[in-house]
C-alpha cells in the first residue's frame, strides 16, 4: 500500500519537473526554433592512472582523462546528469557559456548552487544561445578541474556553414586540451597544504596534451596523442587551455595555423606560427596537411610563465604527434619540433599574438560593443598577504599568508548557503549578512600600480581583507571594467573570467591605465569578443558588455590558486521588466548545503 500510495506525488514531481523544462526550453528565444535536447551523463568517480612513471588516483568522469566531449548544435539545450560517486563534494561549470537566464546550471561552488555531495546527482541544463566553436567543461571546486574537466563542441545550426573561407570540407581532429600534471600529489591535497601553511602551491612536474606528457617525458611514449592527416586536407583544430596555473604556447611543426575563432566566436582570420592561450581560453585554428615532404611533427605546448622572476613555475613542453597518413612506417624518422614555439618568458611573443585578435565583425555575426558605460569599473589586482594568526604557524611570505584581491577586497565564498539563493529567496542588499553589496568601484587608493619598487619602498601595504563584497548592476546598463595589474607582491599576466557574459575586449595596454587618454584610443568597431581575457603584465585591459542577464554571476581569475587565495568578486544584475528579462525559476531538485 505505501509504494502504490506514492506514486501520486512521484508523478506529481515528475510532471513538474516536465514542465519545467518545457517551459524553460520554450522561453529562451526564437534561436530555440529547430533546435534540440541534448541529454548526457557524468559519473564521477575515482580512477588509478600512470603517468611519468607513478600510478595515481584521480577524479574523473565516466572513468575518462580527459572527460567526455560534448557535442551540440548553436540554440540548443544539454541536459547533464551529474552522479557523484567520488569521496567530496563537487560542481561543474560550463565554462563560456553565457546560460541566458538560468545561474542555477552555471555551477560554480557556493556562488550559483551548494556542491554535488557524495552519493547525490544533479541535472544540470546547459543552454547554448548564440555560442559557437569550442569552449568546454569543467569542475568549479577546489583543485578538482586538474583532471575534471572536458570539451564542448558547438556546431552551426543545420543549414548553417562556418563563415571562414575553407575547402568543401573541412576535418575535424579530437579536441586538444592543454593541462598540467602533478607526478608525486594530488592536487587538492596541495591546495589544502598551501591553505593550511599560507605558502604557494607547488608547481606542476610536466605540460599535458590530452592528458598525456608526450614522448620526451620518460614512460610516456605509448600513451602520447597522435593525429593522422591526409595530404591536402584541411583540418580544425579546437585548442583549449584547461591548466590550473600557466598561461600557454603552442604550435604544429611546418605549419602555420589559420586562427578562426576565440572562446566560441568567431575572428578575422589570421595566419599565425603560434598561438598563445591563457588559462580557460580556447582557439579554433586550421591547419592545412600542405607540406610535400610529409612524415611526422610535433604538437607543441609550453608554458608562457609572466613572473618568471618571482614564483616557481612548471618550465617544461608538452608533446604530440601529427602524422601524414602516408608517412614512411617502421624506421620513421623522429618527429619535427617546431622551430616557432616561443621561449617561456617571450612577452613579446604573447602580446603580438593577442593584438591580431578582432571580431568577424560581419552582416551575419555583428558586433554590439556599448558606445558609452553606465557603470564603469577600476578593478585593480593584487596578490598580496594577509596577517598570519596568533596561533599558526605561516610559512608564506614574511611569516604571513598569501592571499589574493580585487580593489585591496579578498572574496571568501560563503559557507552556509550559496550567495544565487541568499539574492533569489531573501530579496535584499545583503540578502541576511550571506554578502555585501559594497563591492568599491575603483582601489581604495590611487598611486603608481606598476612601479617594480613599489613593496620595498612603502609605497603600498601589501595586506587585505577578506569579505565577500558583491556588485549589483541594473538590468540593461552598459558595463566597463579595466582590470589593472600591480606590482604589490609582483607583476603578472592574469586571465579575468567572467561568468553569464562574453564581453568586448576594447583595449589594452602597458602600464598604469589613464583615463583621460586610454579610453580614446579603444576599439569600438571590431574588437574580440571573448569570455576570459589575459591581461597585460605591468598593464591592463579593458571590456564591455550589456547587462542583460540576470542572476548572479562570478568573475575571477582563472588561476585556481589566486581563486582560492581571493581573487574575485560576483556581479549581482537585476531582473529586467518584462517576462523574458527575468530570470527562470530554480529547478526543484538543486542540490543543499
Amino acid at each position: 500500500m505505501g509504494a502504490v500510495a506514492e506514486r501520486p506525488a512521484v508523478l506529481l514531481r515528475f510532471l513538474q519537473l516536465g514542465v519545467f523544462l518545457v517551459l524553460g526550453v520554450a522561453a529562451l528565444s526564437p534561436a530555440a526554433h529547430g533546435s534540440r535536447v541534448r541529454r548526457y551523463h557524468f559519473l564521477v568517480k575515482k580512477v588509478v592512472v600512470t603517468r611519468l612513471c607513478r600510478q595515481k588516483s584521480i577524479l574523473t568522469v565516466n572513468g575518462q582523462f580527459p572527460g567526455p566531449t560534448i557535442r551540440a548544435r548553436s540554440g540548443d539545450v544539454v541536459v547533464v546528469n551529474v552522479r557523484n560517486h567520488g569521496d567530496k563534494n563537487i560542481t561543474i561549470h560550463w565554462h563560456g557559456v553565457d546560460q541566458p537566464r538560468n545561474p542555477w546550471s552555471d555551477g560554480p561552488e557556493y556562488i550559483t548552487q551548494c556542491p554535488i555531495q557524495p552519493g547525490a546527482a544533479f541535472a544540470y541544463r546547459v543552454i547554448l544561445f548564440q555560442e559557437e566553436g569550442t569552449l568546454w567543461w569543467h569542475a568549479h571546486t577546489g583543485f578538482d578541474r586538474a583532471t575534471v574537466h572536458g570539451a564542448i563542441v558547438i556546431l552551426p545550426k543545420h543549414g548553417a556553414a562556418f563563415p571562414f573561407d575553407h575547402p568543401r570540407r573541412v576535418e575535424e581532429m579530437p579536441p586538444i586540451i592543454l593541462n598540467e600534471w602533478w607526478r608525486d600529489d594530488d592536487a587538492n591535497h596541495l591546495l589544502e597544504e598551501a591553505v593550511r601553511t599560507g605558502r604557494d602551491v607547488k608547481p606542476s612536474d610536466a605540460a599535458t596534451i590530452n592528458g598525456e606528457p608526450g614522448d620526451m617525458f620518460p614512460c610516456s611514449e605509448a600513451g602520447t596523442f597522435r593525429a593522422r592527416v591526409e595530404r591536402g586536407g584541411t583540418y580544425l583544430l579546437r585548442v583549449i587551455n584547461a591548466g590550473l596555473t600557466n598561461d600557454v604556447f603552442f604550435a604544429v611543426a611546418g605549419h602555420r595555423l589559420t586562427v578562426v575563432a576565440t572562446d566560441a566566436s568567431y575572428t578575422k582570420p589570421f595566419a599565425a606560427d603560434h598561438l598563445m592561450i591563457a588559462s580557460g581560453q580556447t582557439v579554433d585554428a586550421l591547419l592545412h596537411a600542405d607540406d610535400a615532404a610529409g612524415g611526422r611533427y610535433y604538437m607543441a605546448a609550453r608554458t608562457f610563465a609572466s613572473n618568471t622572476n618571482v614564483v616557481e613555475f612548471n618550465n617544461s613542453t608538452a608533446t604530440a604527434i601529427l602524422e601524414y597518413a602516408d608517412a614512411a612506417r617502421g624506421r620513421a624518422a623522429a618527429p619535427v619540433f617546431p622551430a616557432t614555439l616561443p621561449a617561456v618568458d617571450d612577452m613579446a611573443a604573447a602580446t603580438t599574438y593577442t593584438k591580431r585578435l578582432r571580431s568577424l565583425a560581419s552582416e551575419a555575426h555583428p558586433v554590439d560593443v556599448p558606445a558609452r558605460a553606465d557603470e564603469r569599473l577600476l578593478v585593480t589586482m593584487a596578490v598580496n598577504l594577509i596577517p598570519c594568526a596568533p596561533d599558526a604557524a605561516c610559512t608564506g611570505p614574511r611569516g604571513d599568508r598569501l592571499a589574493a584581491s580585487l580593489n585591496n577586497v579578498s572574496f571568501q565564498n560563503p559557507g552556509a548557503v550559496d550567495i544565487l539563493s541568499a539574492y533569489y529567496y531573501r530579496d535584499g542588499s545583503s540578502a541576511g549578512g550571506v554578502y555585501d553589496a559594497g563591492f568599491p568601484d575603483g582601489p581604495p587608493s590611487r598611486f603608481n600600480f606598476t612601479d617594480p619598487g613599489l613593496p620595498e619602498a612603502g609605497l603600498v601595504g601589501p595586506f587585505t581583507e577578506r569579505g565577500t563584497r558583491v556588485k549589483v548592476l541594473e538590468h540593461g546598463a552598459a558595463v566597463e571594467v579595466v582590470f589593472q595589474d600591480t606590482a604589490v607582491l609582483g607583476t603578472e599576466s592574469h586571465p579575468m573570467h567572467l561568468h553569464g557574459y562574453s564581453f568586448y575586449v576594447v583595449g589594452r595596454g602597458i602600464g598604469n591605465f589613464d583615463d583621460g587618454r586610454d579610453p580614446a584610443g579603444y576599439n569600438l568597431v571590431d574588437p574580440p569578443r571573448q569570455n576570459t581575457v589575459a591581461v597585460p603584465k605591468g598593464g591592463w585591459a579593458a571590456i564591455r558588455f550589456r547587462a542583460t542577464n540576470p542572476g548572479v554571476w562570478f568573475m575571477h581569475c582563472h588561476f585556481d590558486r589566486h581563486v582560492v587565495w581571493g581573487m574575485g568578486t560576483v556581479f549581482i544584475v537585476k531582473n529586467g521588466k518584462k517576462p523574458e528579462a527575468k530570470m527562470l525559476r530554480p529547478p526543484p531538485n538543486m542540490p543543499k548545503c
